[in-house]
């Protein structure tokens, strides 16, 4: 048996033979199938290992935009809250300034905030107030009937510029020139329009108003209301002017209440921003008992305006 082959090399030097013993041959074959079977191995590791790394890298990729817009929604989610703490902040600094005011407003008409009660509290009792105030400044007479020049003679004892004998002054003379527009300075009927004689005042415009006030407009020039008729706080009622027993041109305005004359020029000068003030100074009067009496009467339209007399009023300031 033929146990050995043999291997013949050419070149330039020659032929050479080798012997080789088929135990080698064999060992050379297992050794090639085996260099082959590792490189089969390796590559189809090298393939298994790109396919994980491209695998890995598509991952990658992808948390990488999974990140980012994470990221863009944090940043929207910290803009948003930002914004939201802006928001809350200049919504306080509203609400702050809406307590301030309300505050001004309570302090204006007398209210004292208790201390538990709510935003929302304070505005509805505020406005309750601010309706009852309304009320009482559109049914009683208040602000100036004319365009407040200041005044000439003023209530109390004096002696009478006609008839030189001391007299009690149920009124003010207030400084007007001839024809100087007159308004009513609360809502009411008129009770009397036209010449007085048993007053002396001349052309008189007697207006009866809510809760036993009564407005007294003397020496008059021109009346443009008739007796009977309705007026509303602001509307024109006459012109001034010198009739009856005056000595020159002016207003003679009387407020009475039951019939009894009180100081006109404390109702002459009340207004929203002393409201409390007359309360203080007209004793003769029994406020109490009237606000209790109109606690739940509302305006359905108050005067929003006033007329030229009562702003020249405000303006002057006294």
């Amino acid at each position: 048996m033929n146990n050995h082959f043999t291997i013949t090399i050419n070149d330039d030097n020659g032929v050479k033979q080798f012997n080789i013993h088929q135990i080698m041959k064999k060992a050379i074959i297992y050794i090639i199938f085996f260099l082959a079977f590792i490189s089969l191995v390796a590559i189809g590791t090298i393939l298994y290992l790109n396919s994980s790394v491209d695998a890995i890298e598509e991952k990658r990729l992808n948390m990488q935009a999974a990140y980012n817009s994470l990221k863009i929604k944090n940043q929207e989610l910290d803009d948003s809250m930002k914004s939201t703490q802006l928001a809350l902040i200049d919504k306080k600094k509203k609400l702050n300034e809406v307590s301030d005011s309300l505050s001004e407003i309570e302090t204006l008409i007398g209210m004292s905030p208790v201390p538990d009660m709510t935003l929302q509290e304070r505005a509805n009792a505020t406005k309750l107030s601010s309706q009852h105030m309304a009320t009482l400044m559109q049914f009683i007479p208040n602000g100036s009937p004319i365009k407040y020049k200041g005044i000439t003679s003023k209530f109390g004892y004096r002696i009478h510029p006609t008839l030189k004998s001391r007299e009690l002054h149920r009124g003010i003379d207030m400084k007007a020139k001839m024809n100087t527009p007159v308004y009513s300075t609360a809502d009411g009927i008129v009770e009397w329009a036209g010449v007085h004689k048993k007053s002396g005042f001349g052309k008189l415009i007697i207006l009866q108003h809510n809760y036993g006030f009564r407005g007294y407009y003397g020496h008059l020039n021109k009346i443009v209301i008739e007796s009977g008729k309705f007026v509303k706080k602001g509307d024109l009622i006459a012109y001034t002017g010198n009739s009856g027993m005056s000595s020159g041109p002016h207003l003679h305005y009387e407020i009475r209440f039951i019939h009894r004359a009180v100081n006109p020029i404390a109702f002459v000068k009340w207004n929203v921003k002393n409201y409390n003030d007359i309360f203080e100074k007209e004793k003769k009067i029994p406020w109490q008992s009237l606000i209790t009496a109109t606690a739940h009467i509302k305006v359905p339209n108050p005067t929003q305006t006033q007329p030229s007399s009562q702003l020249a009023l405000q303006s002057k300031g006294k």
